[in-house]
């Protein structure tokens, strides 16, 4: 019998529900042959280190590094990660092996039931700490107080609990995932709150040139989620890729045709760009960065500041 293939991942709670649906699925598909599939938790410095925003302390690399390491020296044949936080460009040697079909992508708003952003309180405390939400809550309702807020999703759900904060937003295929989506008060459509690049889906790494885990991979990976998620990270690649800039982005395939939505926004939201584009999906990355320069030639001197780290 061969040996088992070894997964990389995070040990956080949601990083091990989406382990475990890899797993299903590879076992799904391979079990007949014998194959046999095992799981290793990897501790990340993203995880270690949680009272900071990842912007001061190194970027969405600070989930993805250590495990990174674990593949490029052999301790896993594949890692799992959650896509949204991986970085535009990989590492050296760490290919994109497949993807699992995206999830709802979505954004909520969670201790809230039954209300939008526009109905919160006067001067309400809303947690996060991510870039992108902040600066779309603030273009409804700048009199929001933004509190950061990281932590993996049961500690943020108990922050609000403790009071630390009014609301608080959350992705909606990590509640989904965890069974916790009767706290969801309210989803944002994308017109309301544009995702994170590639927001909801499972991304499966592997080495470069290893053929016979691409294989494996590849028999489980969906097609149409990779080609949106191509046309998504050529677009937050062309703008910034990191954590430090407000960047929307969501693609979808409709009718054969590929479309793209793209935004970026000052970090307080009183300004911001936003552009559509569409067109063949075989021409996903070349379009998302097409959609980037679009953004960028039409971005004020306050918003280019922020993308080129100034």
């Amino acid at each position: 019998m061969p040996p088992a293939l070894r997964i990389g991942t995070r040990g956080s709670p949601l990083a091990l529900v989406q382990t475990a649906e890899v797993r299903g699925a590879l076992e799904t598909r391979w079990a007949r042959q014998g194959l046999a599939f095992t799981v290793a938790k990897i501790a990340t410095t993203g995880d270690q280190v949680t009272d900071r925003p990842l912007a001061e302390i190194g970027g969405k690399g600070l989930f993805t590094k250590e495990i990174d390491r674990a593949l490029l020296a052999g301790e896993v044949d594949c890692a799992v990660h959650s896509m949204k936080d991986m970085e535009s460009v990989l590492a050296p040697g760490i290919v994109i092996a497949g993807v699992l079909p995206r999830s709802d992508a979505r954004d909520c708003l969670v201790g809230a039931t039954g209300f939008s952003l526009a109905e919160l309180p006067k001067a309400a405390r809303l947690g996060t700490s991510a870039v992108r939400r902040r600066a779309q809550a603030l273009a409804v309702r700048p009199d929001l107080s933004i509190v950061p807020m990281r932590g993996n999703v049961g500690t943020r759900l108990a922050k609000l609990e403790r009071g630390e904060a009014d609301a608080i937003i959350l992705a909606k295929a990590g509640l989904d995932r965890l069974g916790q989506s009767h706290v969801i008060g309210h989803v944002f459509e994308p017109a309301e709150m544009l995702p994170d690049a590639c927001q909801g889906v499972i991304a499966i790494t592997a080495r470069e040139g290893d053929r016979h885990v691409a294989e494996l991979i590849g028999a489980i990976s969906d097609e149409p989620t990779l080609i949106t998620c191509r046309a998504e990270r050529a677009l937050s690649a062309g703008l910034d890729g990191s954590c430090r800039s407000p960047i929307g982005a969501y693609a979808v395939l409709d009718r054969g045709r590929l479309i793209i939505d793209g935004a970026v926004f000052s970090p307080e939201g009183d300004q911001s760009v936003r552009a559509r584009i569409e067109g063949a999906p075989e021409e996903a990355s070349a379009l998302g960065a097409r959609l980037a320069h679009m953004l960028r030639a039409e971005a004020p001197p306050k918003i280019l500041k922020v993308l080129d780290g100034e």
